[in-house]
Parts: C-alpha cells; sequence; structure tokens
C-alpha cells in the first residue's frame, strides 16, 4: 500500500506511474476521499475536545453554585454525545473508502524500470550458458517424459482434471532431487534460513502481500477463511506482520519448498500441454526482509542466488529487466530469468525476483527501529523463485536429451539421485 503522505504531495507522479503501468489515474481520487476523511477526522476531534472542555466547566460551575450555567453546559455535551455517533459512523466510511481505493493501487516503479505496456517492452541485461549443441532433433518434455513413462497426464486428468501431472519412478524423484537441491544450496551458501511454514492462510496474510482484494480469482479458496498459498511468499513475508525488528536483526533471508497452488485464472488455451502452467507446482521460494537502504542491493543478491541455481545444473538463461506494464502488483523493480527450452525453441521464464520497497511492510504493518531511537520505519521486502522446480525439471529434460531418447542427470544432481547418472525407459 502506497503512503497517503506521498500521495497527498506527488499526485502528479502517482498518476504518471500508473499511466506506466496502464491503469488509469487515481491521485485526484484518493486525494478527494482523504480531505473528506480528514473534515470528518477533525470535526470528530474538535466536538471531543469541546466535550471534554464542557465536561470541566461543568464541575467548576457546580463548585460556584452557578446552577444555570451547569445545566446549560450539560444540556450541550449531551447534545455533542448525541451527535457524535452519526460522525464516527461518517469517519468509519470514509475510512474504509480510502483504504479500499489505495488496496487497489499497485506500487509505483523505480525509475529505472523499462516503460511499456508488455512483455514486449522488457529487456535483456545479461545471458549465462549455451544452448544444446547437440545434432538430434530437440524434443518438448511431455514427449520425453511420456516415452520414458514417467510423465502421465491422462491419469492425472482423471484424478483431479487439466493442469495436473502424476510423475512416476525416476522423473518423482528428479523432481524430489532438484527441490533438496535448490534449498540445501540456498542455506548452506547463500545464507537463508529454512522454513517449513502453512500452505493454508488467513485472508489477512494474502492482503498483506498484495494478493487479495484484486486477486482473488487467482486463488483457490479451501474454507471460508483459509486460502491455499499461491506462492510460499506469502507467509513467508508474513512472519514479520504487525512486528517491530531490531535494525540490528536485518537482513532476514527466509527459504521454503512448498508446493503451491493457482487457480491459472485467465489462462485458458496457453499451455495446456505439459507442466509448464499447472495449477499445483513445486517451488524454492527465497524472501528477504531488509532496511530501507539494503533492498536494492538485495534484489541483485537474490537474483545472483537464483541464476547460481542454473549455473550449478549447465542451463543456459538470460535475465529480463520487465517493463511497468508486466511488472507483478506489489513489486517496483523485477528481474525475470528466462531458462532456454529446446523443445519449444524459446526462453520461458523460471524465477521472477522482485523488491517491493515498503509496500508489503505498510498492509502488513511490519517496522523496524534504529538502537537508541524511538522512530520506526517500515521494512522493505523481496520475494524470488530459487526456482520453480516443475520448470527446472523441464528444463533438465529437454536440454540433457540424449540421441536415444534418455536423459542424462547433470553432474549436481547426481547425489540427490541415489547416484543415478542417466533416466532411461520405464522397466
Amino acid at each position: 500500500m502506497l503512503d497517503i503522505k506521498w500521495i497527498r504531495e506527488n499526485p502528479e507522479a502517482l498518476d504518471k506511474a500508473l499511466a506506466a503501468r496502464g491503469a488509469r489515474p487515481l491521485a485526484a481520487e484518493i486525494i478527494d476521499l482523504d480531505e473528506k476523511r480528514r473534515s470528518v477526522v477533525q470535526r470528530l476531534q474538535e466536538m471531543q475536545s469541546r466535550r471534554n472542555a464542557a465536561s470541566k466547566e461543568i464541575g467548576i460551575a457546580m463548585g460556584k453554585k452557578d446552577t444555570e450555567l451547569a445545566e446549560k453546559l450539560k444540556a450541550e455535551v449531551s447534545e455533542i454525545k448525541t451527535a457524535m455517533p452519526t460522525l464516527e459512523a461518517e469517519e468509519r466510511a470514509a475510512t474504509a473508502a480510502l483504504d479500499d481505493l489505495l488496496a487497489g493501487v499497485p506500487n509505483v516503479p523505480l525509475d529505472d524500470v523499462p516503460v511499456g505496456a508488455d512483455e514486449d517492452a522488457n529487456v535483456e541485461i545479461r545471458q549465462w550458458g549455451q544452448k544444446p549443441g547437440w545434432n538430434h532433433p530437440a524434443k518438448e518434455h511431455f514427449e520425453i517424459g511420456e516415452a520414458l513413462g514417467g510423465m502421465d497426464f491422462e491419469r492425472a486428468a482423471k484424478l483431479s482434471g487439466s493442469r495436473f501431472t502424476v510423475l512416476t519412478g525416476a522423473f518423482a524423484r528428479l523432481e524430489r532431487a532438484l527441490g533438496q537441491f535448490m534449498i540445501d544450496m540456498h542455506t548452506s551458501e547463500h545464507g537463508y534460513l529454512e522454513v517449513s511454514p502453512p500452505l493454508l492462510v488467513r485472508d489477512e496474510a494474502l492482503f498483506g502481500t498484495g494478493q487479495l482484494p484484486k486477486f482473488s480469482e487467482d486463488l483457490f479458496k479451501a474454507s471460508e477463511d483459509r486460502w491455499m498459498i499461491p506462492t510460499a511468499e506469502v507467509p513467508l513475508t508474513n512472519l514479520v506482520a504487525g512486528e517491530i525488528l531490531p535494525a540490528e536483526e536485518l537482513p532476514l533471508r527466509y527459504s521454503a519448498l512448498t508446493y503451491c497452488f493457482r487457480s491459472e485464472a485467465g489462462s485458458a488455451g496457453r499451455d495446456t500441454r505439459g507442466m509448464l502452467r499447472q495449477h499445483q507446482f513445486l517451488k524454492c521460494e527465497m524472501v528477504s526482509i531488509t532496511d530501507a537502504d539494503s533492498s536494492l542491493d538485495e534484489l541483485e543478491r537474490m537474483t545472483a542466488a537464483a541464476e547460481d541455481v542454473l549455473k550449478k545444473l549447465g542451463l543456459h538463461y538470460r535475465v529480463m529487466a520487465l517493463s511497468t506494464g508486466d511488472m507483478g502488483f506489489s513489486a517496483r523493480k523485477t528481474y525475470d530469468i528466462e531458462v532456454w527450452l529446446p523443445g519449444q525453441d524459446t526462453y520461458r521464464e523460471i524465477s521472477s525476483c522482485s523488491v517491493c520497497g515498503d509496500f508489503q511492510a505498510r498492509r502488513m504493518n511490519a517496522r523496524y527501529r534504529a538502537k537508541e531511537e524511538k522512530q520506526t520505519r517500515f521494512v522493505h521486502t523481496l520475494n524470488g523463485s530459487g526456482v520453480a522446480v516443475g520448470r527446472a525439471l523441464i528444463a533438465v529434460v529437454e536440454n540433457y536429451l540424449n540421441e536415444d531418447g534418455s536423459v542424462t542427470v547433470p553432474e549436481a544432481l547426481v547425489p540427490y539421485m541415489g547416484g543415478m547418472t542417466r533416466i532411461e525407459k520405464a522397466k
């Protein structure tokens, strides 16, 4: 959520940022609602102040035995008490209207974010590695997985419908190996604390990270007050909700390997075959909680940690700076890491690392305080995939395909695969 004081002082900057994101101007509407709310609050405060003063004056009048004045003051206090509930209701309604509007306003992009309507305006920052140099034909992961007997989409559909996969044998182990490899790397090499969080969260957790109220259609609701997490960003970031952290404890870095659940609303017809766009998928998440001065450096560090996964797996990738029109709701700046998939002859996103500034912290009321200072400041939050396990599996299968249809296991995963160096057709 944006700071209302900043909006009052920078209405043009807000509308410019909204225009860059492809949204309509809102500054005038927000300021109008804010002025109405402040007017009601001022009247209410004046009324409360007068009630308190009149109550004291009653005591003075009674002490002087001025009954007439005392009765007049009592009538005034009674009138104020009668009027206050109406004004308090106005204040609650005005605050709710302003909060509802602010809750739907996206974060303001940083100045160096490419301006554009969609992914076509994204800018390549760097590449690493090389595309496979073999001469045999490339295949898509589902062709390879079905031929080797490790991916079953028909039985998954029988169990759960579309956008699910049953992995068996070496493919099931490969998924587990990738997840363990990633979480081990981030905790032992990159300084993240491993967390095993709940996969069900309350409304306020999803509000804190920005999924609610605007993106409820992208989520799965499990019960009246519980939602399946769309990403472990939600529980990990909300670990500090409502807290005041000592500045010397920052940064906090959390990592979790969890299943995630997304409805994929609006993606009908896209990536319907295979494992690219699933309702349920495994992902290794990274979250950082920093002070206000460190968050941009932390974004570079987090992105490098995600890249390190692909480097150790020997997978060619590129890093893209997302445009204003392609960034997520809560982000100020985002890097997407796109891995090369020979079967599709294209790059596909496998990690997204974002810095959110204090946007989520304001929604969660998460703050920090420096030593010997009374004033608190909102923390800055970052999140990134380190990386999406299912898409890493796809990338490994397609990039390590052999001419005979088998798949070589990347060296980094061999210990996690029990020494297996090649995935062959299941017997």
